[in-house]
């Protein structure tokens, strides 16, 4: 299948999610399917279409380490762009890979995104697609991507690898993907984090990829090439 493949310079947040939403608004049924990397001029953090980040983060701390902020055009919850890997895919509804049901779509991607992290770490043990959305200790962590695996998201044991967000239009979906690289930087997350069970969850349930001899930069150009080649062979 052809795909069409864009890799942009780096951008603000605000212009990362406002592209993909401009994809989202002209794509059409017939269209090919789009596999989109991101980059970031700076640290920055996502929020889903409906949630409050004044009620979640301190904002002025968000200021002083001089994250961006930006609404995704997704739902869920918020995600940290700095140790991680960010991307992007959308699939028209006139494609073979479109599905009516969401988790149906959800599966597809994160099918790709376990084999693409397979060959990263040149082995599938003990990972898994979770089977249903875990439960959380404290209302507040549901509001935090990598704060609790939900269903099909990718994970070690009760640790996750990757996670997403969704959504579904009547042309096709835009389906926005994050896979942790490096673990948190707890003393940071103490200051942006008005909530210590939110750290605390994202401390107990995240799990980064790199080893230490491998730099974030390496790693993420590593997975891109991977996720390319595994898109855009579909």
């Amino acid at each position: 299948m052809s795909w069409t493949f864009i890799a942009r310079k780096a951008a603000k947040a605000s212009e990362n999610m406002e592209y993909d939403a401009e994809l989202l608004k002209t794509l059409v049924p017939e269209a090919k399917p789009i596999l989109h990397l991101y980059d970031w001029e700076r640290p920055s953090l996502t929020y889903g279409f409906f949630a409050r980040p004044e009620k979640l983060l301190h904002l002025d701390a968000v200021k002083k380490h001089g994250f961006d902020l930006a609404r995704r055009p997704t739902g869920g919850g918020v995600v940290f762009h700095a140790w991680d890997l960010a991307f992007s895919v959308l699939i028209p509804a006139g494609s073979s890979l479109y599905s009516q049901n969401t988790l149906e779509n959800y599966e597809l991607i994160n099918q790709v995104v376990f084999s693409v992290v397979q060959d990263f770490v040149g082995s599938a043990a003990l990972m898994s697609l979770t089977p249903s959305d875990t439960v959380i200790q404290h209302p507040e962590e549901a509001f935090f991507c990598m704060a609790r695996p939900t269903k099909y998201d990718l994970v070690v044991g009760e640790k996750k690898i990757a996670g997403a967000a969704q959504r579904k239009m009547k042309q096709g979906f835009l389906h926005q993907g994050t896979i942790a690289l490096q673990f948190p930087d707890l003393n940071l997350l103490d200051e942006l984090l008005p909530s210590f069970s939110v750290r605390e969850a994202m401390r107990r349930t995240t799990f980064p990829l790199l080893s230490e001899n491998i730099s974030l930069e390496e790693g993420r150009d590593q997975l891109r090439l991977l996720l390319q080649k595994r898109f855009l062979t579909l």
